[in-house]
């Protein structure tokens, strides 16, 4: 199994905006490894959206390659993209996303019955990452009846119940307050750690950032270190 667990190599994305053609990215390249935590910060607009997209196989670049665990994704059929996205990456999004007519622990069960796990085991591991994140005692609640915090707290559990190689997230604790968001970044630090998982976090907030492992931004399409 690769020790680079995710690989861009020379990414350039661009878009039309009218007759304009606009690139967001011009050479990006970033590499992560397995229990490693790294913190995205760039201003709106800069296209972190665009390298998380990219990372999870959304989008494909106009040139250069996103490689998973060492293999290569630019010549992958849509289906063989998304058996590696189901397989393999986790995601994590500002919006929580959660089926309403579904409980807790039932949207966290679902992607795991999709992925080919037992009812039994996914139940344990949807209790567990429940749990895990201080929601034991709303296993049964629909997504309408949590608050907002335990609605994005039961998306993070659900992006990491099929244990994901690669977790992307886009501002994960936006809606969490000060305590509960530190509390949610410890267990998810620990998670990380524990599976080896590799995680990119595209975050605003500088005091989460600076508790990761690295710190990039993007800077004329490029990703750089700050």
């Amino acid at each position: 199994m690769s020790e680079t667990i995710l690989r861009l190599h020379g990414i350039v994305r661009r878009f039309h905006s009218g007759d304009e053609m606009l690139t967001i990215l011009n050479g990006a390249d970033l590499s992560l490894r397995p229990g490693e935590i790294v913190a995205l910060v760039a201003p709106s607009g800069t296209g972190k959206s665009t390298l998380l997209h990219l990372a999870g196989l959304l989008e494909a670049p106009q040139e250069g390659e996103v490689l998973i665990d060492g293999n290569a994704t630019k010549h992958l059929s849509d289906t063989g993209r998304t058996a590696l996205r189901r397989d393999r990456i986790g995601f994590v999004y500002q919006f929580h996303h959660l089926l309403a007519e579904f409980t807790a622990r039932e949207n966290v069960v679902l992607p795991q019955l999709i992925a080919g796990v037992s009812r039994k085991d996914a139940e344990a591991r949807a209790d567990d990452l429940l749990k895990r994140f201080g929601l034991g005692h709303r296993l049964h609640a629909l997504p309408g009846k949590l608050s907002g915090g335990e609605q994005q707290r039961t998306a993070i559990a659900r992006a990491l119940a099929n244990r994901p190689r690669l977790l992307l997230a886009d501002e994960p604790t936006g809606n969490l307050d000060i305590h509960t968001s530190d509390i949610v970044f410890e267990e998810l630090l620990r998670i990380v750690r524990e599976e080896g998982v590799a995680a990119l976090i595209a975050t605003h907030n500088d005091a989460l950032a600076a508790r990761m492992d690295r710190i990039l931004t993007l800077r004329d399409g490029v990703v750089v270190p700050v």
